[in-house]
């Protein structure tokens, strides 16, 4: 009776833990997803690189996991950051040197370059004529 308890209770808590695994994979992709729309870039892939109980945390026991992105800036080069985490935060993201998306996609300038109208005749305001 004391063993079926105690079998009860490890499988418990080992589906604990895997819940929580799961749970921490699905917020680094998501992170992943974010962070690759903010730099401009195509990500790929994400996969856990590594992963050990530690102490800390919301609840206590939890997991420190190495995440290994994979994205691309063209469609062609890959390149690999890495994003670390302790129990449901982010830790830190570490990227590589990477070149910047083509200039064909960057945002366009808006207003005017440095202290005139930018261009003659092209102000409104009164202020340049």
């Amino acid at each position: 009776m004391m063993t079926d308890f105690l079998m009860i209770a490890a499988l418990v808590i080992i589906a604990a833990f895997f819940w929580q695994l799961r749970q921490m994979a699905e917020l680094s992709r998501v992170f992943a997803s974010s962070e690759c729309k903010k730099q401009r870039v195509q990500l790929l892939a994400i996969a856990m690189e590594s992963a050990r109980p530690s102490v800390g945390g919301s609840s206590g026991l939890t997991w420190k996991a190495k995440f290994l992105m994979e994205f691309s800036t063209d469609g062609i080069n890959q390149y690999r950051a890495h994003i670390w985490m302790h129990g449901k935060k982010i830790e830190k993201i570490q990227w590589p040197i990477f070149p910047e998306p083509e200039w064909l996609q960057a945002p366009e300038a808006r207003g005017s370059v440095g202290g005139s109208c930018g261009s003659r005749g092209g102000c409104n305001s009164g202020g340049c004529k």
